[in-house]
């Protein structure tokens, strides 16, 4: 069965449920599975726990799902591109689970790799430690972080075969390729869609095994965060 849908739309079917957890790949606005996010949009899903390291921008990819008041809590570690995340946050209309950004990192490469928690130094002794456990090792101490699973994991990659075989770019590789392992079902949007065989092994990150669904997506917008400019000479 060919794992290739020819949209967005068709790629979610059957998939999409209230109140299922979302994870969201992409740093800032670099790689994030925008295609993907739209679909969700349209569904009309709600009660939704999305797992993304920020929510973009206003008006752009997870920006839009806070517009229509579909998300009810985010994990994340960085809010401060997004004026109306704030804005939810702090009127109570939004839940928020802050984590440090490696700890965030290291929370879904867990999940994606079945370990069901680990311990780290990040955060002992301050708010986001507070009614963790802690172990002492090595004369130091450390709280426990559970790993992260998700219903969906939504991903974009640069490259892909139609086994689900995924390339990254760069920043864009940033969150991918171990929430691609830590979804139940993972379905990816790629730019450039290949025929088996064509990928050199050496440069696959995600194998196919973790992707269940792809869309191609060719038109990719790159949109910018910050345009810095200086004046010509």
């Amino acid at each position: 069965m060919s794992k290739v849908h020819p949209d967005a739309k068709a790629a979610m079917a059957g998939v999409l449920k209230d109140g299922m957890t979302i994870m969201s790949g992409g740093f800032g606005l670099c790689g994030i599975p925008e295609s993907l996010v739209l679909a969700i949009r349209d569904s009309g899903v709600k009660n939704l726990t999305v797992v993304s390291n920020n929510a973009g921008v206003d008006g752009v990819a997870l920006g839009l799902l806070l517009e229509t008041r579909q998300i009810k809590k985010m994990i994340s570690s960085y809010v401060g591109e997004n004026k109306l995340f704030a804005q939810q946050y702090l009127a109570g209309e939004l839940e928020l689970e802050f984590n440090p950004q490696g700890t965030l990192a290291e929370r879904i490469r867990a999940g994606g790799a079945g370990i069901p928690a680990f311990y780290t130094k990040t955060g002992y002794g301050t708010v986001i430690g507070e009614g963790k456990d802690v172990r002492e090792f090595n004369g130091q101490k450390y709280i426990m972080e559970t790993g992260l699973v998700a219903d969906l994991a939504i991903v974009h990659a640069w490259k892909g075969d139609t086994e689900g075989n995924l390339v990254y770019r760069k920043t864009a590789r940033n969150f991918n390729p171990m929430m691609a392992t830590a979804g139940k079902i993972t379905i990816a949007e790629v730019e450039n869609l290949v025929q088996p065989g064509e990928l050199d092994g050496d440069h696959i990150v995600t194998p196919g095994i973790f992707v269940q669904r792809i869309v191609h997506v060719p038109d990719a917008i790159k949109h910018i965060e910050h345009r810095t400019t200086r004046k010509r000479a």
